[in-house]
């Protein structure tokens, strides 16, 4: 039988009460399940981290001796309990080592996606998605009007600008994802990154993930070539280039918003869709769906008299 108080929105965080653990927790707990390494997801400071390898070592990366106390890595589809609930990872294909999260508990499976994406991604595990009573999934972009388009046609775009690029990433995944995209798909094309960037690409290197040819960012290499260099950098250096000149702008997002005021829409996404959410609803066939990371209000109007929904 599904029980409608499984999980909890607390100040800590998403509460299971009945394993004692949060999920993906926003202050310091003493049990915290961690789906992948983004900084609103994997926070320091918790006492024991159940999580994949490569997120615990970019948690060491960013976090140093502050990461957590205690961690406990977990191979995708490993089975392991924390007190009367049973868990498995399973690949959620939003970047490398994240992990959906299925738990079992008196009879009733409860799959928490975190931040997940069905398109192809050679830079992290493709996206396995088991069956499960409660489906609890992010709704970033739960809207029947966005659609995000395939990533190796946008990527594509670049070709047809020969100046200078400055690109636009989130250094954790859209960066390893685009470098690998300009390398198979731009071949004439130089991939520089910034400093905040490279030390991931390292990391990404020695789980064997093959990212094609990069440089180390120096302004050298853009004042001596005027043509086909694409810098990677995060969004708030990317933002105090405002007013360079003689160089493209563009970001890659899928939100539309970030898209302006640039000189090329790059419209690739690192999370679900629309279409993306129902393909997954009709796989993992729930008997109901939770939402949240977004709004769910599309979702549950959707589903409407087909399966019950809640919006945490």
């Amino acid at each position: 039988m599904i029980k409608d108080d499984f999980l909890a929105k607390t100040e800590a965080g998403l509460y299971c009460r009945y394993g004692d653990f949060y999920l993906d927790p926003e202050l310091p707990v003493a049990n915290a399940v961690i789906s992948h390494a983004h900084g609103d997801h994997a926070r320091g400071g918790n006492r024991n981290v159940y999580c994949s390898a490569f997120t615990k070592d970019l948690m060491l990366l960013r976090y140093k001796k502050k990461a957590a106390v205690n961690f406990f890595v977990k191979q995708y589809k490993e089975s392991f309990s924390i007190n009367e609930v049973k868990l498995r990872f399973y690949p959620a294909g939003h970047i490398l080592g994240s992990a959906m999260i299925l738990m079992e508990f008196e009879g009733s499976t409860y799959l928490y996606t975190g931040d997940y994406k069905l398109q192809n991604d050679d830079t992290c595990e493709q996206t396995e998605l088991p069956v499960a009573d409660v489906l609890i999934t992010e709704s970033t972009f739960a809207n029947p009007n966005v659609s995000h388009p395939d990533a190796e046609i946008e990527i594509k775009k670049l070709n047809s600008i020969k100046t200078n690029i400055l690109l636009g990433v989130y250094g954790l995944g859209k960066a390893q994802r685009i470098t690998h995209l300009i390398n198979k798909h731009c071949p004439d094309k130089v991939v520089h990154v910034h400093h905040s960037i490279f030390s991931i690409h390292q990391l990404y290197n020695q789980y064997g993930v093959k990212l094609g040819t990069y440089n180390l960012y120096n302004r050298k290499s853009l004042k001596q070539h005027h043509q086909n260099q694409v810098y990677l950098l995060p969004p708030l250096t990317f933002n105090s280039y405002r007013g360079a000149v003689g160089v493209a702008r563009v970001f890659a997002s899928g939100w539309e918003y970030l898209q302006k005021g640039n000189d090329l829409s790059l419209y690739i996404s690192d999370h679900v869709d629309w279409t993306g959410i129902l393909t997954t609803i009709e796989t993992v066939n729930p008997s109901e769906v939770w939402t949240l990371h977004g709004d769910g209000t599309s979702l549950k109007k959707f589903l409407d008299g087909k399966l019950t929904t809640k919006i945490l």
